[in-house]
C-alpha cells in the first residue's frame, strides 16, 4: 500500500521543477550548504569512501562532485577476457534476460516495448528485437560513473524528453511503462563482436545526465523534442572506461543483438552487480 501510494504521489508531484531545482542546489559551493548536505547523506545512506580517489567527503567543491566522484583505479578491476560483457556501473539488476520479440519485464505484471524505449527508431528496435537486455538500479549509495561494458565504436547519441518518475523498485511495480516514458538517453555502439546499446534513464531528482563525448545532454530548460547528437560519432571507448554518468542517481538499460550473448545463470532480478563484473559471455560467431 506505501509503494502504490508512493507511486501514485508522483503523479501530482512538479518532477521537473523538482529537479531543477536539485540540478542547483547541489552545485552550490557555500562551504555550510555543501557540507551540510554531504553529512545529512552520510548519516542516511552507507558509502565506502575508502574506495573514492578522494576519500575525504567534505574536500569536494560541491555535494555534486562528491555524488559523482570517482573511485581509485584498483577499486573496480575489469573482466579482460575478450568475451567478457561487463557491468557498466554499480548497482542491483532490477531484471536480466531475452528481450521477447518486442516487450522488456519491468517488474512482476508490467512489460514495457522496445520500440518505445527507443523512441520509435524503426533500425534500433528492430537491430535489438528477440536480443539481450539487462536493467540495472542505482541506488543513491552507488558509484554513479556510467563505463563501457565492452569495446565499441558510438554509432549515435539519442536524447529522448520524457517524465520523471522515480525508478526505484516501488515505482517500477506501480508506474506503467515507466522506463519507456521517463526521459532518457540512448547510445549505440558497434564493436567487433556485436552491436550494444546503452539507454541511461532519468528519474526524480536526476540533475542531469552526461556522456564524455557530448557533457551535460538534458540541459535546462530541457529540449522538447528528440535529438539525435552527432557529436562523437565515431568515437572508439574502449571496455571499462567511463562513457558518462548521472548527476543523481537513475538506471541504465544494456541491449545486445539477438543471439550474441549467453547471461551468467547466477544473475537473477535482485542481484548486486559492480562496475566490470562479468555480466555474460559473448558467443563467437
Amino acid at each position: 500500500m506505501k509503494a502504490q501510494l508512493f507511486a501514485t504521489m508522483q503523479y501530482l508531484l512538479p518532477k521537473h521543477g523538482l529537479s531543477r531545482l536539485m540540478h542547483a542546489l547541489t552545485r552550490v559551493r557555500w562551504p555550510w550548504l555543501k557540507s551540510l548536505s554531504i553529512d545529512v547523506f552520510l548519516r542516511n545512506f552507507k558509502v565506502d569512501m575508502h574506495e573514492a580517489a578522494e576519500p575525504d567527503p567534505y574536500a569536494y567543491e560541491s555535494f555534486n562532485a562528491f555524488f559523482t566522484r570517482t573511485l581509485k583505479p584498483s577499486a573496480r578491476p575489469i573482466a579482460a577476457d575478450a568475451d567478457a560483457f561487463v557491468s557498466p556501473v554499480d548497482g542491483t539488476l532490477s531484471q536480466i534476460g531475452i528481450i521477447d520479440d518486442h516487450s522488456m519485464l519491468q517488474a512482476k505484471g508490467h512489460q514495457y516495448s522496445l520500440f518505445t524505449l527507443l523512441a520509435g527508431n524503426e533500425e534500433l528496435a528492430q537491430r535489438y528485437r528477440g536480443g539481450s537486455y539487462a536493467c540495472i538500479y542505482l541506488a543513491p549509495f552507488n558509484y554513479h560513473r556510467i563505463h563501457m561494458p565492452l569495446t565499441g565504436i558510438l554509432t549515435t547519441t539519442i536524447y529522448v524528453p520524457g517524465d520523471l518518475f522515480s525508478v526505484n523498485l516501488a515505482t517500477a511495480q506501480h508506474v506503467p511503462n515507466l522506463f519507456a516514458r521517463n526521459e532518457r538517453v540512448i547510445c549505440d555502439f558497434d564493436s567487433s563482436q556485436t552491436r550494444f546499446a546503452m539507454a541511461f534513464i532519468g528519474a526524480l531528482f536526476v540533475g542531469s545526465i552526461e556522456t564524455v563525448w557530448a557533457g551535460e545532454i538534458n540541459p535546462i530548460p530541457r529540449h522538447k523534442t528528440i535529438v539525435q547528437l552527432d557529436k562523437g560519432r565515431g568515437l572508439q571507448l574502449n571496455k571499462g572506461v567511463e562513457a558518462g554518468r548521472f548527476n543523481m542517481g537513475s538506471t541504465v538499460i544494456v541491449l545486445v543483438e539477438c543471439d550474441r550473448m549467453e547471461w551468467n545463470n547466477s544473475l537473477q532480478s535482485g542481484s548486486a552487480v559492480k562496475l566490470g563484473q562479468r555480466l555474460g559471455t559473448l558467443k563467437t560467431s
